[in-house]
This record gives structure tokens, sequence and C-alpha cells, in this order.
């Protein structure tokens, strides 16, 4: 047999594969537009060069250049959207997939916005909706920054990776393959948001940003759901930050990869276009104005435009990626040439002491050179202002605001209709009714998302329903989401066992503000592996806040599975440490954790935390079936106390004996606390104040008066605690090395625990009733002695 010869073809695909010369088009370029365009492109390829040079060895210049042609086509000739409203929810959307491409977008907006200044100055936004050139003073610089110009000219904080400071940019981007997870979510959002007429989203990335695990997962995603507005501009260069082969080339093996880029996307089931000249101003246009008129099919599509790291920088490959000329070096000044040659101008020499004030005003003293140019040329400048104009008429003509769909997550803040003290009939629990918290969840998102018009969207790492979250859509439009055969499906698949993926895209579904993103699995892998995830949707809220939008988009994990209630998966599964990965690992204000006992909580601290629009909210639930325990037999507080995060579960009866304090967090050992440990505490006479903690967060929404009044710094300094979690996560309320010293946790025994029953895995740890009830007492003879 000639193994050689046998080969393994593709199946059927719903994506077609184009080279861009098979297209036939009527739409072309005339030799003035390519004219201008081509001077353009010579303007913004030094600038990307003058701004690298001015912040030395830092920023991006070789992807910002070999990408500068596709982004210039799309902001002047594809895209629909409307220049003076930044925010507009109808509008075209560019999303950088990598973010390294933030010093070419920086450059480009500088130089759209000073167009427009010049020409028609009446379509600028509001000044902190602009990019202006004087803000290119703080391309990288920190925003407590006090150089002369920097502070005399007010100007942005300009971060390394675009965050949505930037104007038209909705996501932070940057980290490991978020971009192209967050990006096609955010299509995702787009697409579902409207019933016909949808805004496109253009995500720009590069080969090297395809590798990461996050990008085939979403990747999947799109080509599986029908994402057909998710259109990919692959900037296919070859080079990354150490290789300058990342795929195979022809016969060339990649030395990361074996795919080329327009194999990946095919396999993924998406339409690929191919450019062999990603630099052909005409066959760029060509690819993107057919990518977005194309009716073969709903399936998204991925432009892959060969082209060359750095290219007429003087430096090309993944030497130009992060780095580039010498500072004001001969080597910079012969790059600058061209653009001096083709608009007879002159660009200054540094020249003097370099320190920071000296290098600044040198930037300035450049950046004038470009305002003067344009000015110069105010043929070229007014070629393009018309080009944003027609931009914004095609927008009006689509209409769009005609065609939303009835999502309505207002709802969720109508205290007449969504009251978080007043559980609804539907969801009330009656005592000693068995139920597991994941599936109570499950029920109130489900409530929830009918009251919105189906407002929330989940994903899950092949465990809708294990976890609870396929009863989101129950009553509503059920099985997965597809765009071409079932779109008002509530669930939708992000490549299968992928929480990577899922976090990524959930952030972006929430991004837009029509939905409430859902993603869930096991939290022992759902956390860790959200984790980048969720980070940069803090910061993308935050960068919202700052140019004045003041309300969070917020997604939501659910960590299910939680601790050691998932024995039976034993220790790879069981895991007590996330928590500790997420409180109080971010800004506050940003993450809420909730880590409720009862089933009946849930409604109450769903409903508060949604209310309190965090960026993320964050349950923890568990497997097991739980019985629903009568308060009142129990002399235990009412389930709206857990609002304050930090309840007083049991007051101690101040007529007796004081013997101490004790502070609970997990659901398998609240329950076992109360069933098993306290009817022996009550017999043997043992009179304690009992504490449950069912959110750090919303506690720290609390005054300092109201956090004092529940739990006294007296308190927590006798307090023992007892947890599901690990033992830092008890440090905030027990703060004496005597109280920890006595406190229970998963870990105290200094191993992994094994498999089996939930109970039997508490058990083994010590933290099931008799074991409790043994601590418990030790604590309180101590106490007598050590007081």
């Amino acid at each position: 047999m000639n193994v050689s010869q046998k080969k393994l073809t593709f199946g059927p695909r719903r994506g077609f594969y184009l080279d861009v010369n098979d297209i036939e088009t009527k739409s072309t370029l005339s030799q003035k537009e390519l004219e201008y365009l081509e001077k353009f492109n010579s303007l913004y390829r030094s600038l990307c060069g003058v701004l690298f040079n001015f912040v030395p060895k830092s920023g991006h210049p070789g992807g910002s250049i070999s990408a500068g042609r596709i982004i210039e086509n799309l902001i002047f000739s594809t895209m629909d959207y409307n220049f003076s409203d930044p925010n507009s929810t109808c509008a075209d959307v560019i999303s950088l997939g990598a973010g390294h491409k933030a010093t070419g977008v920086y450059a480009m907006w500088a130089l759209r916005n000073e167009m427009v200044r010049i020409t028609d100055p009446k379509m600028l936004p509001s000044e902190n909706k602009q990019l202006r050139l004087e803000d290119l003073l703080g391309f990288r610089r920190n925003p407590c920054t006090k150089t002369p110009l920097f502070v005399e000219y007010k100007a942005k904080a300009l971060d390394g990776h675009t965050t949505p400071t930037t104007p038209f940019i909705r996501l932070s981007t940057g980290a490991s393959g978020i971009g192209d997870a967050s990006s096609i979510g955010l299509g995702f959002a787009l697409l579902d948001s409207f019933s016909e007429n949808f805004p496109f989203i253009h995500i720009i990335e590069g080969e090297g940003g395809l590798t990461t695990g996050r990008a085939a997962e979403a990747t999947a995603a799109a080509g599986t759901a029908s994402l057909k507005n998710v259109i990919m501009h692959l900037d296919w260069n070859q080079a990354g930050i150490d290789a300058d082969a990342i795929c195979r080339d022809g016969s060339k093996p990649g030395e990361y990869v074996q795919w080329d880029p327009r194999e990946f996307f095919y396999l993924y089931d998406w339409n690929v276009i191919y450019l062999s000249d990603g630099f052909s101003y005409t066959d760029i246009y060509k690819a993107q104005d057919f990518a977005v008129k194309q009716k073969e099919n709903n399936q998204p599509t991925a432009i892959v435009y060969k082209t060359v790291k750095g290219w007429k920088y003087g430096i090309t490959g993944s030497k130009s990626h992060g780095s580039g000329h010498e500072f004001c070096s001969p080597e910079y000044y012969n790059f600058l040439k061209e653009c001096e040659t083709t608009f007879n101008i002159h660009m200054p020499r540094f020249a003097g002491e370099k320190n920071e004030a000296a290098v600044e005003k040198a930037l300035y003293d450049t950046l004038l050179v470009y305002r003067k140019t344009l000015e110069a040329n105010k043929d070229m400048s007014l070629f393009f202002t018309e080009r944003l104009k027609i931009s914004k008429k095609r927008l009006e003509s689509l209409k769009r605001e005609n065609y939303h769909k009835p999502y309505d997550l207002k709802i969720i803040d109508n205290q007449a209709l969504m009251n978080s003290q007043e559980t609804p009939k539907e969801l009330d629990l009656a005592p000693d009714t068995k139920i597991a918290l994941r599936e109570t969840l499950g029920n109130v998102l489900n409530y929830i998302n009918k009251k919105t018009n189906g407002g929330l969207v989940a994903a899950s790492a092949d465990l809708f329903a294990s976890t609870g979250v396929k009863k989101i859509a129950q009553g509503l439009s059920e099985g997965l989401y597809n765009f071409t055969t079932n779109r008002n499906a509530r669930l939708i698949a992000v490549g299968g066992i992928c929480e990577d993926g899922i976090g990524g895209f959930m952030t972006g579904v929430s991004t837009y503000g029509n939905h409430i993103g859902v993603s869930a699995s096991f939290a022992a892998f759902v956390v860790p592996m959200e984790h980048t995830a969720l980070r940069l949707h803090c910061i993308a809220q935050q960068a919202k806040h700052d140019v004045g939008e003041n309300k969070k988009n917020t997604m939501m994990i659910v960590c299910g599975h939680a601790g050691m209630e998932t024995g039976e998966d034993g220790p790879t599964h069981a895991d007590p440490q996330v928590l500790q990965l997420i409180s109080e690992n971010f800004p506050r204000g940003h993450v809420i954790t909730l880590t409720p006992w009862d089933s009946r909580e849930l409604w109450p601290l769903i409903m508060y935390g949604l209310q309190k629009h965090p960026s993320v909210l964050a349950p923890f639930v568990t497997r097991p079936t739980e019985k629903i325990i009568d308060r009142k037999k129990y002399n235990l507080a009412d389930i709206n106390e857990t609002l304050t995060g930090m309840y007083r579960l049991r007051k101690h009866d101040s007529k007796k004996e004081y013997h101490g304090a004790i502070v609970l967090q997990g659901s398998g050992i609240a329950n076992a606390f109360v069933s098993e440990t306290l009817p022996k505490l009550d017999n043997d006479g043992i009179n304690v104040d009992v504490f449950y903690v069912s959110s750090l967060e919303l506690f720290d929404s609390l005054s300092k008066e109201e956090q004092n009044k529940m739990y006294p710094e007296k308190t927590a300094n006798l307090a023992m605690g007892i947890t599901g979690f690990t033992l830092p996560t008890m440090y905030r309320w027990i703060q004496s090395s005597f109280g920890r010293d006595h406190t229970l946790y998963p870990f105290l025994k200094g191993h992994f625990l094994g498999s089996g029953p939930g109970h039997k895995v508490i058990e083994e740890a010590g933290l099931n009733g008799e074991a409790q009830y043994k601590a418990i007492i030790e604590y309180i003879e101590k106490r007598k002695r050590h007081t």
C-alpha cells in the first residue's frame, strides 16, 4: 500500500471557499480613490512608527502596519456606522481579536478624527468620545502622568491594548485568544438583537491568535450556530512574537501548527475568501464588499489576507512585533522618508537632552506635522470625510432601530415585579421539600428569562442539564441556537467542553447590553479557566465607566457542582479552592460571589445581586438534593436576612452564659450543622451566635456602621469558622490566631480528599455533624481557658 497516496478530504460544508479573483463585481475603485488611499496609508504607517519611536520599546508596529489597509477599508468603505455616535447600538462594530494592533487603531482613529475636524467639525462627537491627535500624547501612558503637554491637552491615557475608553471599541482584548471569543460572542448578541438588518462585527486578528484554544472553541461556535454577521479579517503574515513560520505554508511545515488559516476556518464551517496580495486595495475592497452582501448561506466569513508584518517599516517579521527602530535613529528617519517624499514635508529631528518633557515635546511637534499635512491636503481629508457621511446614510437607510427584539433587562430593576425580598409563588419551597441548589437556580433563571422576554442566554461545557441551566430555556424556544434553524433558542453550544471559549463568548454576549450571558460548568473548571475572560470583562466595564457609562453589563458564571458534595467524581472535580480564586480578587463592585446553603436563598440573592449590576455574578451551587429546613423549628433567621451577605443565622440567648461565635460558609457543612450539630448543641445547653456567609461582596456593599452592627470586630476576634471552602476564605471573618486554629476546612488534614458520596467526603474532611460538634466543644473549652 502506498500510504502517501491516501488522502483525507473535508466532508460536506455549509461554508464556501473563494479566491478573491473568483469574485465578480461591478463595484470598483477609481484611480483617484486609489491615490487617496495610498497617500493616507503612507501617512498612517509613518504615524505607527512615530508612536513606537517616542514610547521606546513599547508597542506593536509590525502588525499595525500589515493590517492597516484592511482596517482603513473597513472604516472608510465597508462598515455602516455613524462617526458622530460611537455608542450607537445599531451600527456595525469593529473589534480587535488580538489587541496587539492597538498602535494602529490609535493612529487610524486620530487621523480620522483630524480629517473630520478639518473638513466638517460639526460631525465630531463630544470630546470624551473622540480620539484626538493630542490624545496620542497618552500612548501607553498611565493616567497619573504629569508631563506638561499631557496635562495641558488633557490627553487620554491610551492602554497598551485597547479598551472601551477608545471610541467604537466595545471590548477589552489582547489576552491569549479572549478577543476572538468575546468578539464572536458580541457578534451573537448583535445578531440575536435584531429580527432583520442586523449589524455586522468585523474582527481583526492574526494567525498567531488562532493558535489559542479559546479561538478554536469560539470559531467552532460561530460555524455551528451560523453566525452570519461575524466577519473575521485575518492578517496572515506568518510572524508572531518569536516565530516567523507560525502555520504550514504550502509544503513548508509551520513552527507552531500544521494548518494554514484558510483550512482552519473551512474546518469550522466558515466561508473563506483568500487574498494572495493582502495589500491590494482593489482586492480588499472587493472581498469585504462581497462578504457583507453575500446571500449564498448564513455562515460566518473569514477573509484571509496574505501580508508581511512590518511592511515597508525596515524591520519585518517577528522582529517588528513588539520592537522596532531605536529612538530617533538613522533607521527611524529613513523609514519616514516615504511619507516625507509623498507629502513634501519634513519631520522634526530630535536634538538635545533626552528627558521626559523633551521627548514629549518632540512627539507633539511631530504630531503637528500630521495636522498641517492633513490641512494642506484638504481634498484628501474631504474625500475620507465624505466616505464617513456615506456610511452614515447607509446606516440610516437600514432603519435597524425598527427591528430590535423585545428583550427587556430593565425589568430586573423593577421592584414591583422583581422584588428580591418577595419570592414569586412559582418559586416558593415548603419546609421538608427535597431539591438541589442547582435545580432551584435553574428555576430562578427560567423565571427571570421569561420576565425579560428571553434576555438570558446560556452556554455550558456539555453540562446544560447537569448544572441546571438547561431550564433557562424551558417554556421559551428550546434546543440549541442556530441562526438558520432555531434562531430564538436561549442555549448555545460553544465548542462543547470548552470553558475557556465559553467564558470569552459570554462576556461578549453580555457586553452589548441586551443579554445576560450565562456560562456554566463544574466550579472546579469554570472559575480558573474563565478567570482571564472575567478579568478582561471587568476591565471593559471599568473603561465604560471612565467615559461616562455608569451601568455595568453583567455576565453570570454558574459555579456548578461546587465543593466536596461532588465527591463521586473525586478530588479532580470536587474542588474547595475555587471561591478563593475569585472572591476579593477583583476591584470592589465588579464581582459578586453567592454561596447559598438553603435553596430558598437563591431568589433573593440572585435578584439582589443582579440589581447591584456587577460585571460578574457568580453563584456557587451544589449537586446533592437537600431537604428544605424549617427555619422556625430551628429558630433560624428569616430567608431575606441573607441579603446582607453575612448574617446572624441564629442569635445566642442573652439571658444565658455566652459560649462564643461560629461562622459557616458552604451548603454541605451548613446543612450538616443545622440538621445534626445544632440539635446536639441545644441539648447540651451550648449558647452561641451562628453566622452564615452568603456573599462577602454583598456584605461589603453595606456601610461600615451596618457591617459593624451585623458582625462586630470583637466577634471576629473570638469566632471560629466552619467552611466548605479554603481556610483563607475565612480570614475576613475569623481574625484571631485562636479562632483560625479551631476553624474547620476541607484541607485541614493536609491532603486532597478522596471519592465517594458527598456526605462521606465531608466525613473524611472532618466536617460532618459529629466532627463539627466535637470541634465546637473543644473550641468552647479552650476558649474558657484562653480567656
